[in-house]
């Protein structure tokens, strides 16, 4: 069964192409990690991975730049996971008072990574690293098939990163994930995708690439 397929596409935005001659399909159960230099185009084939399944599939997704409402709690912030299940009226209610189960739920979603504290905190006094564990939060209490994420552990140190990727393989499926840090891509990845020079140019399971084919993504 695969989830999505694309062959021989064009990705960009605003009119200007970013990827060419991409082919890339997504089995439910894999965990891909994309790999690349800042600006190799690893953020344009998230979005258009997720613009294609969100229609017919559940995806929780973590954007780089977080998405996070600096004025709210990190524990509202991470009820605005589920606000796409309801109607507006509901969604009013459940960020004004939300229901215990609901209140209760995110709470843990928050202790489990480490926000417990700082569940009735503003987000903009959080320093980068918990607002980064915010976003994530705010995914785990979303659910789904799939999670979709950005360099969700780029804030994190390594201990730290390491448990959050463990949670993100636990609590979803399948993943596409957008990595900087290669041993973790490594140990999380069920598959290594490589972008440079505009295409897909690695494509394969992480046992079966060498570190000179990694650092060739780098310019190494």
């Amino acid at each position: 069964m695969t989830m999505l397929r694309l062959q021989d596409e064009t990705l960009g935005h605003g009119g200007r192409a970013v990827l060419t001659g991409v082919s890339l399909t997504l089995a439910p159960g894999e965990r891909v990690v994309l790999l690349g230099r800042s600006g190799a185009g690893k953020s344009t084939l998230l979005a258009a991975v997720h613009g294609r399944l969100r229609g017919d599939t559940r995806v929780a997704l973590v954007p780089q730049e977080h998405g996070l409402v600096p004025q709210l709690s990190a524990e509202k912030n991470a009820l605005m996971g589920r606000l796409g299940d309801h109607g507006a009226l509901r969604n009013l209610r459940t960020l004004v008072h939300p229901r215990a189960e609901d209140r209760d739920g995110v709470r843990a979603v928050l202790a489990g990574l480490g926000l417990e504290a700082q569940a009735r905190q503003r987000v903009e006094t959080l320093s980068g690293g918990q607002k980064q564990r915010v976003a994530l939060a705010r995914a785990f209490w979303r659910g789904g098939a799939m999670l979709i994420a950005d360099e969700p552990v780029s804030a994190l140190d390594e201990t730290q990163g390491a448990q959050v990727l463990d949670q993100i393989a636990e609590r979803f499926p399948t993943a596409l994930v957008a990595l900087h840090d290669v041993a973790q891509a490594r140990a999380f990845a069920t598959r290594i995708v490589g972008l440079a020079r505009g295409r897909i140019v690695l494509d394969a399971a992480p046992d079966m690439i060498d570190d000179q084919r990694i650092a060739s993504l780098y310019g190494g």
